[in-house]
């Protein structure tokens, strides 16, 4: 399926149940129990690109989501209107993760309003990692991006982002497959990736970012 199957915005699960497509193997399943993960493709086309284009390596593994159901998206406006933290409606209050210096880099985003403390007021340049339980590739790319992230030692800091416990940030920076990986710096978003990447490229991906 081509990238251009993604385009239109957020999308996301419906409460149906997709099987991955065939031969995901080692690369993981799309699948989650009661709901769909929308199906598991393969990018295609060149390298990395910038934010202003979006896009993913070739031969990426994403998983796609499908459309927001209505009374979902009635039900995020309602709660914007109200300043209600998402994070605490939907699960118990996260963690950072880790106890070094290094692993303290890395941290759950707890609502929109740590969200906005933690990563649009952040004076350190910040990647966010927008990822899900029932994303096969996302379990690949989390702990390598995480690994790379502390060996900067807090140059970087790593914001980890729940799709499914933070819809509205899923919507507002437009994520319609993950795991989608952004880098920020004084709240802007200034690089951006779709799918699985090696270390290599994910070191020069933080380089630049830190300017380095």
């Amino acid at each position: 399926m081509p990238p251009t199957a993604l385009r239109g915005g957020a999308e996301w699960p419906t409460g149906q149940v997709r099987q991955p497509i065939r031969d995901a193997g080692a690369r993981g399943s799309c699948q989650s129990a009661g709901r769909a993960a929308g199906p598991f493709i393969q990018l295609s086309g060149g390298g990395g690109q910038s934010a202003q284009g979006g896009g993913a390596a070739s031969g990426s593994w994403v998983c796609a989501v499908t459309s927001v159901p209505g009374k979902m998206a009635q039900r995020l406006a309602l709660q914007r209107l109200l300043s209600l933290p998402t994070r605490g409606l939907l699960a118990p209050h996260g963690r950072a993760l880790g106890t070094s210096a290094g692993r303290r880099s890395t941290f759950n985003v707890q609502d929109g309003s740590d969200f906005q403390d933690r990563v649009v007021n952040s004076p350190k340049p910040v990647v966010v990692d927008f990822h899900a339980q029932w994303c096969g590739p996302c379990k690949i790319l989390g702990p390598r991006l995480e690994k790379l992230v502390a060996k900067l030692e807090g140059k970087v800091l790593m914001a980890k982002v729940d799709i499914d416990d933070h819809t509205d940030l899923a919507i507002e920076y437009e994520v319609s497959a993950v795991p989608t990986v952004l880098a920020m710096k004084n709240g802007d978003v200034v690089d951006k990736f779709v799918g699985v990447k090696d270390e290599d490229q994910l070191e020069a991906f933080l380089k630049k970012l830190i300017g380095a």
